[in-house]
């Protein structure tokens, strides 16, 4: 975002919070993976990709000595390497074993989810269709489990162009960020065209993207701009901005406070703040604190929801403090 000359007249405005809000298990657990393994192993430990996609998150972490790489080849021989939340194809899982990596997984348990139901279609033989984004580590992950055919979908455009062996032999899984009404949408095409496919028994999109989203739109009710701290490879930071617009406020996605125009912020009545997942909270503390001082004023409590959710550590890690 451009930023503009602070507003030297000061703006009174409302601030609405969103909850829930920022951290959800999956990635409180994956970072915990890491800081934990520093404490025991010490640095270096190895992350392949970014942990969670949050800039301050990785950034903060490589500070106390994780080294994030792209591939394992760029992994000594005898250290530790964690996977990201996101999960990993087989093919990675079988390079790290064959090399006697030390490994902790921090794949979202619900992302392994998704990658166990890939694993039952196959062995069923059924041509499993993917919707997701091109390209996302989640979905890279997720393809890498199949046995057999593979179709990635991103759009109810897609659907009308699949070409299929045998459309009484289908099975559908979802990326757990995506929009849940446009995956609803793309879910409806795909049964209309192949009446017989089938799909998991619980929605593969997961709690804390649905919470999320059903937050902002109830947000995007009461506010004309909506910022959405987090950052720009975040998939489901990304679906809240884009569900703002969808609903009415505009918005725009931030990394942080240093990112706001205080234009933008005072040409509005009522900002609503949220975050993504892999959002911390003292980003948006510290969101909320450059809000108040261009003028704002926070309407009711500011502590995010307990959502009750929480996803033990690999064994190994339990204890270590």
């Amino acid at each position: 975002m451009v930023k503009s000359e602070e507003n030297k007249a000061v703006s009174h405005f409302n601030i609405q919070l969103a909850n829930p809000r920022g951290f959800c298990a999956g990635v409180d657990r994956a970072i915990e993976i890491v800081e934990r393994a520093l404490s025991i192993i010490g640095a270096p430990v190895y992350v392949r990709h970014e942990v969670v996609h949050n800039r301050f998150v990785v950034d903060d972490l490589r500070e106390k000595g994780a080294v994030f790489v792209q591939e394992l080849d760029e992994v000594p021989d005898g250290c530790t390497v964690i996977f990201s939340a996101h999960g990993v194809s087989r093919e990675v899982k079988e390079t790290a074993k064959k090399r006697k990596l030390h490994v902790f997984d921090a794949t979202c348990p619900l992302v392994t989810k998704v990658h166990s139901e890939v694993i039952q279609y196959g062995k069923q033989d059924k041509t499993v269709i993917l919707v997701g984004h091109s390209g996302h580590p989640e979905v890279e992950g997720t393809m890498g489990q199949a046995t057999g055919d593979v179709l990635l979908v991103e759009t109810v455009e897609d659907v009308a162009q699949l070409e299929v062996t045998d459309d009484t032999s289908l099975a559908f899984v979802t990326q757990t960020t995506l929009s849940v009404d446009d995956t609803s949408q793309i879910l409806g095409a795909l049964r209309k065209r192949f009446p017989l496919i089938e799909g998991p028994k619980r929605d593969d999109i997961c709690y804390a993207t649905q919470n999320r989203q059903d937050a902002v739109r109830e947000l995007a009710t009461i506010c004309d701009a909506i910022l959405v701290v987090g950052s720009a490879n975040s998939s489901n930071s990304n679906r809240l901005r884009e569900l703002a617009e969808q609903e009415g406020a505009k918005s725009v996605l931030v990394d942080g406070a240093d990112d706001i125009d205080s234009s933008w912020v005072l040409s509005a009545k009522t900002v609503g703040v949220t975050a993504g997942a892999s959002a911390p909270e003292v980003l948006v503390k510290d969101v909320i604190a450059k809000l108040t001082d261009l003028g704002g004023v926070v309407q009711g409590g500011t502590h995010p929801a307990d959502e009750g959710i929480s996803f033990s550590l690999p064994v190994e890690l339990r204890n270590s403090r």
